[in-house]
């Protein structure tokens, strides 16, 4: 027993199974269950937040890759719940790799656990394991030594190696390992937007360094196991591709006991393709990274979460990825098509702006406007036409996000077409996920600041410091309502002109703006009255500036010419005949002296 705490935190999607595990856990003197999650962003999110605030937060993760009771007819939905379950272990793992992790599962496979084992999971126990065993394993666990008791990785078929052979075995595995979560580093800085030339070129060769260093080993250690997943097959595969897992031999209640059967039958291989859910999965935690940079805004363009405190701003952009998520497995669920996705944006994207606005301030919180206490999220969705109008309807490339998580279409973007799964598209669909949590942030703060800006509650409540005063509040909203202004005659006709769309993302110096390109051949076309006029004020322009300036260079060239061939020479020829006349005089003037 050890003398120190050791705070756990839970991920399971069973609220029941956690509620027995959080009373059987804390039921030891040394065991503290600091937080539970149910999804993985969910889970990213307490444990970056717990981490940062203090390195001794959290000690140990306890977390379950399937619901546990799914049936034969359910599948799909439990395939992909190993998926997002297997890639969220590689993520913990390649962002926080002295984070102990323990896999209490109901599914037991050999391919499974063996591909857990890869991932560097410290543990893979059956949920029916006694509580004896699970409390010495985690203390086991957290205490940086080896597990002496039953095994936690079932063992694999015999195997007639030889000692070295096996030890050159798990150096190969170590090292890809180890690589792989160098790799995930530099490559997440690299999509930093903003980023000066010299840094982008010293962590690009560091990238090319890895990824040779990853050739080479596979390359150099070829090892042959019998019955091993590395049995020499070319390179191994790599880690964050996780795809096609297998569906369960053995469903048992998550009651049983823990010395059943493992279904070891042949099964595909685990570590192939992305899978969509991986794709999101590893954008989601790619967004929570970005999310602990700093928060103010950079940009010369007003915000409406500018007026809100960073911690506020930071719970409120993770409530819209959680919901986003849950937005995605609906539309999985649904069986929709891709032409649909399109069809159904505007009500999605107000869906969306809905439930974070109802969870964010809460369905049934009040506030008292003169003498009657009011529901702050249905007075705010009253606004559902004007947020649709005002926001939500400039939303840019939304459809090809989710076409690109759900169904793993490539992204056609800055006049080029990038294939899901690669690091191109990754960086693309993350630039435009960062852009919907502002743009949706953005429209649950609006009406807001439209209806109940000035009552003191909210602004104890939600505001920064800067503004909590009626001059500075106002001073606020006259700035957006004439950024509004500006943007729907302006620069937005301007932006669709230059076919290109504006994104605020997360950058190292806060809320950044970058441009992109898409075709707007068909807003073009739209286009009347005032915004028309600037279109054809902005083609007027290129069509003569050229010509103006020919003319200035010409006019320029002359003008250069009069005063350097013309007055200049006059002037030096003038300054030539009064220099020698004072040296004739001067030279009379010698000679006559002697």
């Amino acid at each position: 027993m050890s003398d120190r705490t050791i705070r756990i935190l839970l991920i399971d999607q069973d609220s029941i199974f956690r509620l027995g595990l959080r009373v059987v856990l804390e039921a030891e003197a040394n065991f503290e269950v600091v937080g539970e999650a149910q999804t993985d962003v969910e889970a990213l999110e307490i444990i970056t937040r717990l981490t940062l605030e203090n390195q001794n937060q959290l000690d140990l993760v306890i977390l379950d890759i399937d619901n546990g009771y799914a049936t034969a007819t359910q599948a799909a939905s439990l395939q992909t719940n190993l998926q997002a379950n297997l890639q969220l272990c590689q993520q913990l793992k390649a962002q926080y790799p002295q984070l102990p992790i323990l896999i209490l599962s109901a599914t037991q496979n050999q391919q499974l656990v063996a591909t857990a084992q890869q991932l560097g999971v410290n543990g893979y126990y059956s949920k029916g394991i006694p509580v004896g065993e699970l409390v010495a394993a985690i203390n086991a666990v957290t205490s940086g030594y080896p597990l002496t008791f039953p095994p936690p990785f079932l063992p694999s078929a015999p195997s007639h190696s030889s000692p070295f052979s096996r030890y050159l075995n798990n150096l190969k595995l170590s090292g890809n390992r180890y690589i792989q979560e160098n790799l995930v580093q530099v490559t997440g800085k690299l999509q930093i937007p903003g980023l000066p030339v010299l840094d982008k070129a010293i962590l690009a060769g560091k990238q090319r360094e890895l990824i040779a260093a990853r050739w080479l080993l596979n390359k150099i250690l070829i090892v042959n196991i019998p019955g091993s997943q590395t049995e020499t097959r070319g390179e191994l595969p790599n880690i964050p591709h996780i795809a096609n897992v297998i569906e369960p031999g053995n469903q048992e209640n998550i009651f049983t006991k823990s010395n059943r059967q493992v279904d070891t039958s042949p099964t595909p291989n685990l570590l192939s393709q992305l899978s969509p859910r991986g794709l999101q999965s590893d954008l989601f935690s790619a967004c929570v990274s970005q999310l602990q940079l700093p928060l103010q805004n950079v940009t010369d363009v007003n915000l409406e979460i500018d007026i809100f405190r960073v911690e506020k701003k930071r719970e409120l952009l993770y409530l819209i990825l959680q919901k986003l998520a849950e937005v995605l497995d609906d539309l999985r669920s649904s069986n929709i098509e891709v032409n649909q996705l399109y069809e159904m944006n505007n009500l999605i994207l107000r869906d969306l702006w809905q439930t974070v606005t109802i969870d964010f301030f809460g369905k049934f919180s009040r506030v008292k406007i003169g003498d009657k206490n009011v529901e702050i999220a249905n007075l705010l969705l009253a606004d559902a036409e004007i947020i649709q109008c005002e926001i939500l309807d400039y939303i840019p490339l939304f459809p090809e996000l989710l076409s690109y998580l759900i169904f793993q279409t490539e992204f056609y973007i800055d006049n080029n077409v990038y294939l899901a799964g690669t690091l191109e598209a990754k960086s693309h669909a993350l630039r435009i996920l960062e852009n919907l949590l502002i743009q949706v942030a953005n429209s649950v703060i609006q009406p807001l600041l439209n209806k109940i800006a000035d009552i003191e509650e909210i602004k104890q409540k939600f505001y920064d410091r800067q503004y909590i005063s009626t001059r500075e509040i106002e001073k606020f909203r006259n700035n957006l309502s004439w950024k509004y202004r500006l943007r729907n005659y302006v620069t937005e006709p301007q932006a669709i002109f230059e076919s290109r769309y504006e994104l605020f993302v997360f950058a190292p110096r806060g809320i950044a703006k970058i441009s992109t390109y898409a075709p707007r051949r068909v807003e073009l076309s739209q286009l009347k009255g005032i915004p028309l006029v600037i279109t054809l004020l902005l083609e007027l322009r290129d069509a003569v500036t050229p010509r103006l300036r020919s003319i200035l260079s010409l006019l320029g060239s002359g003008v250069v010419f009069i005063l350097t061939q013309v007055i200049g020479r006059g002037l030096g020829l003038i300054g030539r005949g009064i220099l020698q006349g004072i040296g004739s005089i001067s030279f009379l003037e010698g000679k006559n002296k002697k």
